[in-house]
């Protein structure tokens, strides 16, 4: 159905550890007769925290969507250390509880995901907001070959918001927002991207390796789900008011709501490094178009404050430049990003040896234009010089240092890259 390089060394960028949490299942379900993967074929995945006042209005709903479906399913509570009640309401309604000690929203998720059986997943709040009655919706797009079906709450993708529901920064701000840079910096064909219901194959899932252990769970599936080009569908569903009387939600929404933007940002090298990179060496050269001949344009003078902010701009430029050639390697062979081939050619064309001889180059140019000017210093018995003329020479002569010395070491840095590549491929194969 897909094909997806599971590299199993790790994940985002950002989460270098082992983020897997601690599950034991602790209940079985009475109908199951299998401990496979697919001796069902969907599995309702629940994280719960303290959640008595809903969850089992939820697991109601779940259980009779089964029923008039005819769904083989079976529901799984993902309990991630609940006091109030909610794991006994779990078990009395015959649900599978499963323990996950690592807390987190996704900790949770991933703890019921991995423990469940079925051949498709849906995950889902126990909060009442989502209606459970609506999974039909999601196992038809399922079988009709989708690998992942998102919920769509916005009217914009034909869903529908009841009063109350959401909050109208959340509306109208922040998921409009993180779903159009989703589009925009990923082309993931959905219109609201923090939606947490789902469904998904279980074999797209294993093959994510996901790891994020709080609410940027859901994006990164997304995110990684469109890289690998899998089959990605939407279902319209109906957003109802959370019916939780004895604590406030979850989310919350400044913190979670920068996470995820901070991941967008560590997710694309190309929109935090590279393109912004970009953009800061062409306005460098620009401005030593402009600065080293002195011109001027309607009365503005560009002179020496010119040319040393040009220099600024040219040096970060293309330490982002480099910075973003860095994540990308790392990304892909870590699993989060799939093989590039403008990135193999990069590699075939750079070497520690050719980018230490070219930075080697730039630095005795550099240092010969600081000298030129140590030259001129003396020449004076080192008294003031015409700094208007002086500086033309200084300032590129350290640019072109400090660029120089920064080509180096990305070069001996990208050595350790490239072997960090061979030796992963070598392993794949």
């Amino acid at each position: 159905m897909i094909d997806l390089q599971n590299h199993g060394i790790g994940d985002d960028v950002m989460t270098m550890a082992n983020l897997s949490p601690s599950v034991s299942d602790v209940s079985s379900r009475p109908r199951m007769t299998s401990t496979s993967t697919g001796a069902f074929e969907l599995s309702i995945v629940m994280p719960c925290l303290n959640e008595a006042d809903t969850l089992a209005t939820c697991i109601g709903k779940a259980q009779r969507a089964l029923d008039e479906s005819g769904i083989h399913g079976e529901i799984v509570i993902a309990d991630n250390g609940s006091t109030d009640g909610s794991r006994e309401i779990a078990l009395k309604m015959g649900a599978r509880l499963v323990d996950v000690k690592r807390r987190g929203y996704g900790s949770a998720l991933q703890g019921g995901i991995e423990a469940s059986y079925g051949k498709y997943v849906i995950m889902g709040d126990a909060d009442d907001s989502y209606d459970y009655l609506e999974i039909s919706k999601f196992v038809t797009k399922l079988r009709e070959g989708a690998d992942l079906v998102q919920g769509c709450r916005l009217p914009v993708g034909g869903g529908k918001v009841m009063p109350g529901a959401m909050p109208i920064t959340h509306r109208w701000i922040g998921n409009p927002g993180l779903t159009w840079l989703a589009r925009t910096w990923f082309g993931i064909p959905i219109h609201d991207v923090y939606c947490g219901m789902r469904g998904f194959t279980r074999e797209l899932y294993d093959k994510l390796d996901l790891r994020s252990p709080g609410m940027e769970f859901a994006t990164e599936m997304i995110i990684k789900a469109s890289r690998y080009k899998a089959r990605i569908a939407e279902a319209a569903i109906t957003l109802h008011k959370d019916g939780r009387i004895a604590h406030p939600p979850h989310l919350r929404t400044i913190r979670d709501g920068w996470r995820t933007l901070r991941f967008f940002l560590l997710s694309s090298p190309r929109w935090l490094f590279y393109r912004p990179g970009l953009v800061l060496v062409f306005l460098g050269l620009i401005g030593y178009a402009l600065s080293l001949p002195g011109v001027k344009i309607h009365g503005v003078h560009f002179a020496m404050n010119t040319l040393l902010y040009s220099s600024l701009a040219l040096i970060s430029g293309i330490q982002a430049v480099m910075f973003a050639v860095a994540m990308k390697t790392l990304a892909i062979c870590m699993g989060v990003q799939p093989p590039d081939p403008r990135l193999d050619q990069f590699y075939k064309h750079m070497s520690v040896e050719r980018g230490t001889v070219a930075g080697l180059i730039g630095l005795v140019v550099g240092l010969g234009m600081l000298a030129v000017v140590v030259a001129q210093w003396s020449m004076v018995h080192f008294e003031n010089l015409d700094y208007e003329q002086t500086f033309r020479w200084t300032i590129p002569g350290a640019m072109l240092t400090a660029i120089s010395l920064q080509l180096i070491l990305f070069s001996f840095f990208v050595g350790v890259l490239g072997s960090l590549r061979v030796h992963l491929a070598g392993e794949e194969e």
